[in-house]
């Protein structure tokens, strides 16, 4: 696929008509990977209006909060599809316990990457496998490690592209698509969550705090990324 071609394709097209084309002009094998964010939400909403067996799927890190695994079900009772849903390995992640402990991810940002990379980065590795291009829910307001993402880019680690459509959206307008389609998102976001991972990794924050603020919070900003979205991992 020309990249440069496919920008030229995208220039002034909406979020709808830029998903439209991936999976209706091209002859591409393209798929969701979605954390059950907002944004995902939004993007699980509109591709599966685009197209009914849409393809889309998660991580399952086994560290979920209940509240994610309640929304995985209520999205696919809403659009009557099934998420496909990864796992971890069980011997890395046993390994990883036997040897480490249950927290070992809080004595530092290598241990922590040690475990985003079993329980995250290996499972998607396994999903994004025979796959063209791969959607994210990705904003550039997000946090300062994704300030300089593109609508599409080209993912040398995984070798293939990566499709941001939410990449100039705003939380307004996240939120907007949330409500006034009625699309089911994560009740934590209700209790000041504005950004949910793992159980242990995520917690509420202040009105108005930064956006990520509340994803493993004992650690610098510039180091808050699990590895998935950073070109020296992905």
């Amino acid at each position: 696929m020309n990249l440069e071609k496919i920008k030229a394709e995208l220039n002034q097209k909406s979020t709808k008509e830029v998903l439209e084309y991936f999976l209706d002009e091209l002859h591409v094998n393209i798929a969701l990977a979605s954390s059950l964010s907002i944004e995902d939400q939004v993007l699980t909403d509109m591709l599966y209006n685009i197209k009914k067996d849409a393809k889309i799927f998660t991580l399952d890190t086994g560290r979920l909060p209940k509240e994610t695994y309640d929304l995985i079900e209520k999205t696919n009772n809403k659009y009557k599809q099934k998420i496909k849903v990864y796992f971890p390995q069980t011997q890395e992640v046993e390994a990883l316990v036997n040897e480490k402990g249950m927290f070992s991810f809080y004595n530092s940002v290598v241990e922590r990457k040690e475990c985003c990379y079993i329980r995250k980065i290996e499972p998607l590795k396994r999903a994004l496998k025979g796959l063209d291009i791969w959607i994210t829910g990705l904003r550039r307001e997000q946090s300062q490690t994704r300030e300089k993402m593109q609508l599409i880019e080209w993912d040398e680690g995984n070798n293939l592209l990566k499709l941001n459509p939410l990449i100039d959206w705003n939380e307004e307008d996240v939120w907007a698509h949330i409500k006034y389609n009625n699309v089911p998102y994560n009740k934590l976001h209700d209790k000041g969550y504005p950004s949910i991972g793992c159980e242990p990794c995520s917690r509420a924050v202040e009105d108005g705090a930064d956006i990520r603020s509340g994803r493993w919070w004992w650690e610098h900003p510039e180091s808050k990324e699990c590895g998935l979205h950073v070109k020296e991992n992905v």
